[in-house]
């Protein structure tokens, strides 16, 4: 049981970050654990990509903070917070320890999670979408040379802004907002997930992988995607009072997005989904 006397930091009964690229360049690593250590919860997931080992394997790059990001979730799972990872394809050597633990830490390959207001949410990376998205070249992550380049624009145009008092901004989300193609291809994605959600038959699903984060209702579908910590700096959270929030965290944190999901109607539109390991 969290004792929120004893601490000042944020407390969430889960939180959920994807995307972190641990070994690529770009990596918002001080950020995340900036909203590590401001956090307290009883299950954290890890949602994919949290290694770039994609990355890794073409230019090897190890900033220190990447080890600190590791140290911290490790803390974590050590003090006892459930630490859930779903492996995604930058990091999809641990998909061979799915149904096992890597130093307390479960793995899975995809998890229900049930919320306190007794919503289940289906959590999957969501590369497994990608046959589904037509243009899913256009958004593949951190390692297509275009999206260098377009992440290489966001790390000299946030330098300069820094140099001028100016707040963290993505430019790479930005321009990918204003590229036809690539809307269009997030939107297949996101219905191809929401259609998943229908089909085994939850509340709603949370994933990560194209780095767009999102937060919205569909059909009586909550689609949650807790986007990256290359260009958005973005995390799912769900309050106690039975919200879920998407946060921004960078140099400012703002609440994106939220939906009460307490006023859902129950989903009828399909089986059940397995309740493997429900959280409480």
């Amino acid at each position: 049981m969290h004792d929120i006397e004893k601490s000042d930091k944020k407390y969430y009964p889960a939180v959920w970050i994807s995307d972190v690229h641990l070994g690529y360049k770009d990596c918002q690593a001080d950020y995340l654990l900036d909203f590590l250590n401001s956090i307290e919860c009883d299950t954290l997931y890890l949602v994919g990509d949290i290694v770039d080992l994609w990355s890794m394997k073409r230019n090897f790059y190890w900033h220190p903070s990447h080890y600190q990001v590791l140290a911290c979730i490790q803390a974590k799972a050590v003090q006892g917070t459930r630490v859930i990872y779903i492996p995604g394809n930058h990091d999809e050597t641990f998909r061979h320890y799915v149904n096992n633990s890597l130093f307390g830490i479960e793995v899975h390959q995809q998890f229900i999670h049930t919320t306190k207001a007794n919503k289940r949410f289906l959590l999957v990376h969501g590369d497994d979408f990608d046959s589904a998205t037509r243009y899913n070249k256009l958004i593949s992550i951190a390692g297509d040379t275009g999206y260098d380049f377009l992440l290489f624009l966001n790390r000299w145009t946030n330098r300069i802004r820094r140099l001028y008092g100016g707040n963290y901004w993505s430019l790479a989300a930005w321009i990918k907002a204003r590229v036809h193609k690539a809307r269009e291809a997030i939107e297949a994605f996101e219905n191809a997930a929401i259609h998943e959600a229908k089909k085994q038959g939850v509340d709603g699903i949370i994933c990560g992988h194209i780095h767009h984060p999102q937060l919205k209702v569909v059909d009586g579908i909550v689609y949650c995607n807790d986007g990256d910590w290359i260009e958005s700096c973005t995390a799912v959270v769900e309050q106690e009072n039975g919200r879920i929030e998407l946060l921004h965290w960078s140099d400012t944190q703002t609440v994106i997005n939220s939906a009460d999901i307490t006023k859902l109607n129950q989903n009828l539109g399909g089986p059940k989904a397995k309740p493997e390991k429900s959280v409480a």
